[in-house]
């Protein structure tokens, strides 16, 4: 089976549209959703309607972080997403409202474990900068492989049986087999927002045959998402980066 993996989508209509286009063409059997699905971009319902739609017909998905703030005031961001968050809540219906909230924080499936952030403390919305992060991620679960989101980076870690880290950056269309002697942490890059310096969105692929993930960089149509963002008022600065992919 081929799943698709997609996270930090950030009601970025253009990017996710061309992710599931892309995914859907490389034989995707499932799709499963890592978080953030609102914030900063400007097609919030769209976004959410087709998420929720793929999750109806059996896709797993969890709650990130700007999620969460839909519901939660207490949710603290820097300016800029503050406001878009604030703006989100003022588009979305109360089912969608609803559909966000109810969302739970990890998803295990078989041996693997799905989480935004990282599996050691999913509700504090920790980052994986590190090898030594991704280690207290990995031994705070069982599973074979976690697949995560948040820092909009794409990574890869495995630790050993004693205890040993890699880590490094997977390239975009080349397989990486997932060995069984190791554990892994697959941090997926962002699909409406990328921070790495390339501004092609990012999802990934499992064969769960092979036991083998690919990333892959799509591009996509910058431009249109960038004036939603500026015609809908919300700050320029999120329109901007997309073009660098920071």
């Amino acid at each position: 089976m081929r799943l698709a993996f997609f996270a930090d989508i950030h009601a970025n209509r253009q990017a996710f549209a061309t992710c599931l286009e892309a995914a859907r063409g490389r034989g995707a059997d499932r799709f499963i959703f890592l978080g953030d699905y609102v914030g900063y971009g400007a097609d919030p319902e769209w976004t959410l309607a087709t998420v929720m739609e793929l999750v109806g017909q059996g896709a797993p998905a969890v709650r990130g972080n700007h999620d969460n703030a839909i519901g939660t005031r207490s949710e603290t961001m820097n300016a800029e997403a503050q406001a878009a968050i604030e703006w989100t809540r003022g588009r979305l219906s109360a089912s969608e409202r609803k559909f966000l909230t109810g969302l739970p924080l990890s998803c295990e499936e078989g041996d693997r474990l799905y989480v935004h952030s990282e599996a050691s403390q999913p509700a504090r919305w920790h980052y994986v900068r590190s090898a030594a992060d991704a280690g207290r991620s990995l031994i705070a679960t069982d599973a074979h492989i976690t697949f995560s989101g948040h820092i909009h980076r794409p990574a890869l870690y495995s630790m050993s049986v004693t205890g040993k880290m890699t880590q490094f950056i997977p390239l975009s269309g080349i397989a990486v087999q997932l060995l069984p002697g190791r554990r892994w942490l697959a941090v997926l890059g962002s699909v409406g927002q990328p921070r790495d310096g390339d501004p092609a969105a990012c999802f990934a692929m499992f064969d769960t045959d092979r036991c083998e993930i690919t990333y892959y960089r799509v591009p996509y149509d910058v431009d249109t998402a960038a004036q939603r963002i500026r015609d809908n008022g919300l700050p320029s600065l999120l329109a901007d980066r997309l073009f660098v992919g920071r």
